[in-house]
């Protein structure tokens, strides 16, 4: 295979690990508070990319200079995943990842003032097209709804998650000053894993830890293995070889994969009409796969 053929079977991949999150999220939400879940998750991951650094690069010395960059990212790392488990309690899976599909253009908007980055026509198509795929799916594919704005509280939550995220994207670039990635994302994920500890800490002293279901430390080893430190290393893998548009675009498979998630997890498909607005976002990703000159 050539390594741009390796880069895009990486981000299906990852994609897929992406898509576990949500329905595996939407079965414990309402059994674990979101602050305990993502904090000994955060721990278990820094754990896992904290192993990966001293296997590999070694930690820089200029790594621990301006330690507040850190601090900062953490601060919109954990606040989606918090707000993507609180949303998760109400808020349908497939829903959940058509919200998230919003992320690319909010990410978009973000990049813009925060880089200056400026979108491509053929990109910015994609992204209109995919977010009125996601709409469509949000307010389940009712019209009326729309025209009401009558979102689920879950959605709501959650959107405001994919905000955080997305000023979180282009702040990397900005705060980082050289630091290998892997390196970079350590330190996030060990300042968030604090964070969360302090922050939930009545909640992670309420939880009953030996009595949880299997299904939520699944989720939990899930959520921090493969959801982040795998997908960390597929991300990786796939942007040296990929343009960003085309790492980006694997984002609006999400809510296909979802709905495969939540099949093989005993749950029936979304409504025809539904599956209309994933037919879109399956089109953005098609748009944002071609290259510009074609």
């Amino acid at each position: 295979m050539t390594p741009a053929q390796l880069g895009h079977l990486a981000m299906l991949l990852f994609s897929l690990l992406v898509a576990g999150s949500f329905a595996l999220g939407a079965l414990v939400a309402n059994e674990i508070a979101p602050l305990a879940l993502n904090a000994v998750r955060f721990w278990i991951a820094a754990a896992v990319i904290g192993l990966a650094v001293f296997m590999t690069t070694g930690l820089p010395a200029g790594a621990t200079k301006a330690p507040w960059r850190y601090i900062a990212l953490a601060g919109f790392f954990t606040t989606y995943f918090v707000l993507m488990f609180e949303g998760l309690k109400t808020a349908p899976p497939v829903s959940a990842a058509a919200v998230f599909t919003l992320t690319p253009i909010l990410s978009a908007g973000f990049g813009w003032l925060i880089l200056r980055q400026v979108l491509t026509p053929r990109m910015g198509l994609a992204l209109a097209i995919g977010a009125a795929g996601a709409v469509w799916v949000i307010f389940r594919a009712d019209l009326q709804a729309i025209l009401q704005f009558r979102v689920g509280q879950g959605e709501v939550i959650y959107f405001w998650g994919c905000v955080a995220h997305a000023i979180y994207t282009p702040l990397v670039r900005k705060l980082n000053r050289g630091e290998p990635a892997i390196v970079f994302t350590f330190g996030v994920l060990l300042a968030g894993a604090v964070m969360l500890t302090i922050i939930g800490w009545r909640d992670l002293q309420s939880t009953d830890w030996g009595n949880l279901p299997a299904l939520v430390w699944i989720t939990i080893l899930y959520t921090a293995i493969f959801a982040s430190a795998a997908t960390f290393v597929l991300l990786q893998f796939a942007t040296l070889r990929l343009p960003s548009a085309k790492v980006m675009a694997y984002t609006y498979l999400t809510p296909s994969w979802v709905i495969v998630w939540t099949l093989l997890l005993g749950s029936t498909a979304p409504p025809a009409l539904v599956l209309a607005g994933v037919g879109l976002t399956v089109i953005a990703l098609i748009l944002l796969l071609k290259n510009e000159e074609d």
